[in-house]
């Protein structure tokens, strides 16, 4: 397996930190030879897969189709079984976490899905305010939302770039749009990692790119890590920091971006039909 890690040159780095600063390098994602098994008869779908997010930083996660790479993002939110090792996220340990525990750690993680997930008939400002649901008081589960929740949800579309469409219909912007409404909802949660699985795989390259420097972007400026699954290999050389590849659900690749090239990743991908769009 490809694998150098960034840890000791963190550890130099920031030499006598603060509180502050040593959670900032520590990770906030932990996972150590994670098992994920749906079904006896059908096997492993992970086996020994090891995984630290750090703040600030994007990861791209890699691997054909079956690879195991959705499983491993239900992993740290409770959605896929835990067979064996361990999964820490924000401090929970998610192989043992109560239903409301478990409650709590999904709405502290922002996710943005390949399909957006908006509600169309409702407004663009709308779709953002329910990303705070799980923050609001008993009356704003009932359907009102308070002026400072509107400021916020107003602010985060002036972010992502679309202020000017929140009174608009979900239903009636372009994918790119839709996406963009998508990430402002998540960021409503105030997440503390966001998971993204194939966010760009229904838009086209130009698209893609300025949606993925937006969630590189917001790692950063916020020191939220984000995972980020994709099919395209020079997306994930442009917008990673990290790369982390599966295939059979085994960890092939985990490096610095800087340090991989198409040729490192090639193995991920061995076996398949020529012709695909990942080199696109």
């Amino acid at each position: 397996m490809i694998d150098t890690t960034l840890r000791s040159e963190r550890s130099d780095a920031i030499g006598n930190p603060t509180t502050g600063e040593l959670l900032a390098h520590m990770p906030l994602v932990q996972v150590h030879d994670l098992e994920v098994e749906y079904n006896p008869d059908d096997g492993l779908v992970l086996d020994g897969v090891n995984l630290d997010l750090f703040p600030g930083e994007m990861v791209a996660l890699l691997g054909s189709s079956g690879s195991g790479k959705s499983t491993l993002m239900k992993s740290l939110t409770g959605f896929a079984p835990i067979s064996g090792g361990s999964v820490r996220v924000a401090g929970h340990d998610v192989t043992n976490l109560k239903r409301g525990e478990l409650r709590t750690l999904r709405a502290s993680t922002g996710q943005v899905f390949q399909q957006f997930n908006l509600i169309g008939r409702l407004s663009v400002l709308t779709n953002v305010l329910t990303g705070g649901l799980n923050h609001a008081g008993p009356f704003n589960l009932v359907g009102g939302f308070t002026s400072e929740q509107r400021r916020r949800a107003l602010d985060l579309l002036d972010r992502v770039g679309i202020a000017h469409k929140a009174s608009d219909e979900a239903r009636s912007l372009s994918g790119g749009q839709q996406q963009r409404v998508a990430i402002a909802r998540a960021l409503m949660q105030r997440p503390k990692l966001i998971l993204a699985d194939e966010p760009v795989a229904s838009l086209d390259p130009k698209l893609s790119d300025a949606v993925l420097e937006l969630l590189r972007s917001i790692a950063r400026e916020d020191g939220i890590p984000v995972l980020v699954s994709l099919h395209v290999l020079p997306l994930a050389m442009r917008h990673s920091d990290r790369i982390v590849g599966l295939k059979n659900g085994r960890m092939l690749v985990s490096a610095p971006t800087a340090s991989l090239d198409a040729a490192a990743l090639g193995a991920l991908y061995e076996g398949e039909e020529e012709g695909d769009d990942r080199h696109r």
